[in-house]
């Protein structure tokens, strides 16, 4: 049997501590079971996770690589700077490690069609990939706002031959995005919906944090191969918060490493200006699950904002709740700016080119390196490229 990277006692409860659950009608409760009990027979069945691993070896191309930037080291000064490239899968994120999983689950489950929601794209490009390499129809929800700020990922979906259907309440953007996927998921009983974050009602975040748990125990083995030690640091981006449980999961036992997680602090820490969901956020219920929720003064989830259209969601992934209130790991906080200026410094120094929501992670590295000793390394989890990001980054920080 695989060891599962979450507890038994979380899957059986649904909870990490006072976060998580299912708040959501009895049909959709009744099909969220089918689909926990569909999970843990999958993941006690050794053909599904040797299928699952070769999958990501062949597909995918993991392991993905560990990459020191040791230019970036001499620039700033202090500790050493790694990368784990999840920008170098097939699709360019870290999405395609959790969208080949579960299609592997909905095919087992039976299920005609996928639904699946999106926000900067890559997860709705991730979901279009696996439909296609397995023969299944495909339906993405993105938000009207971020279709416009994230065009070439929806050409890339409709070229793999999905639909990607607009949606235009609200903030036009992820939030929406997945109330419309939930809402069409219940419609359809023949359909399977592809979460693409460790949010939403259980069995969701464990699913998820399950299938990109890849990430954290490929980084631990290298790391340790390389240089004979764990990293000092971990360091992820936190909008939904799955790349970066997929790099903590693999840590959380070792209290030599520190954990940070990066959330967006958008235009600064004032309503409808950022997504500092654990920063600004207090516990409520979002899309059928508790944990911290940015709300407004009715209770109701509040406007959001990044220049990131897959960081700018008013909840998090109930797991990150857990581990914020624990101390167990570190949540900070970077602007608009500190993204845009750590994506021009490792296109610059490194001829890497992040994705916004990754040069989030960068830019507090970027803060934390000068203080470090010359013996000590941070790892950032690169969660995906930026091609998708040029239309939304200024000309200053693109040229010059």
């Amino acid at each position: 049997m695989k060891e599962m990277n979450t507890s038994t006692s979380t899957l059986s409860s649904g909870f990490f501590g006072d976060y998580g659950g299912q708040f959501v009608p009895e049909p959709l409760k009744i099909r969220l079971d089918a689909l926990t009990k569909a999970f843990m027979e999958a993941m006690e069945d050794e053909n599904f996770t040797r299928e699952y691993a070769r999958i990501l070896k062949e597909y995918v191309g993991r392991p993905s690589a560990l990459t020191e930037c040791a230019n970036i080291s001499n620039v700033l000064g202090g500790g050493r700077l790694f990368l784990k490239r999840e920008d170098l899968n097939h699709g360019g994120a870290h999405k395609i490690n959790n969208c080949i999983g579960q299609i592997l689950l909905a095919k087992r489950m039976g299920a005609k069609r996928i639904i699946a929601e999106t926000g900067a794209g890559m997860h709705g490009t991730a979901s279009a990939m696996a439909a296609a390499a397995f023969g299944m129809e495909c339906t993405v929800y993105m938000g009207a706002l971020d279709i416009e700020r994230q065009n070439p990922n929806v050409s890339r979906m409709e070229a793999m031959g999905a639909r990607v259907v607009s949606v235009s309440a609200g903030q036009q953007g992820l939030k929406e995005a997945v109330d419309a996927a939930i809402d069409a998921y219940v419609e359809d009983t023949d359909a399977f919906y592809l979460l693409g974050s460790v949010v939403g009602p259980h069995p969701y975040p464990s699913i998820v944090r399950e299938f990109q748990s890849v990430i954290g125990k490929e980084a631990r083995e290298q790391f340790l191969s390389r240089e004979g030690k764990l990293p000092d640091y971990a360091v992820a981006c936190v909008g939904g918060g799955s790349n970066a449980m997929g790099l903590f999961s693999a840590f959380l036992q070792d209290s030599c490493v520190k954990l940070v997680g990066v959330e967006p602090s958008g235009r600064g820490l004032t309503p409808g200006e950022h997504a500092a969901t654990l920063t600004r956020g207090k516990p409520g219920v979002v899309h059928g699950y508790k944990s911290y929720v940015l709300m407004d003064e009715s209770g109701e989830p509040s406007p959001v904002y990044s220049i990131s259209a897959g960081l700018d969601y008013p909840g998090v992934g109930p797991e990150h709740a857990h581990l914020k209130d624990t101390g167990r790991v570190q949540y900070e906080v970077a602007s608009d700016h500190e993204a845009l200026e750590a994506f021009r410094l490792l296109c610059r120094k490194e001829g890497i080119l992040p994705a916004l929501e990754s040069a989030h992670a960068l830019a507090y590295a970027f803060r934390l390196l000068p203080t470090l000793g010359r013996k000590e390394n941070v790892l950032v989890n690169l969660s995906g490229r930026g091609d998708k990001d040029f239309h939304s980054i200024p000309e200053e920080y693109r040229k010059g």
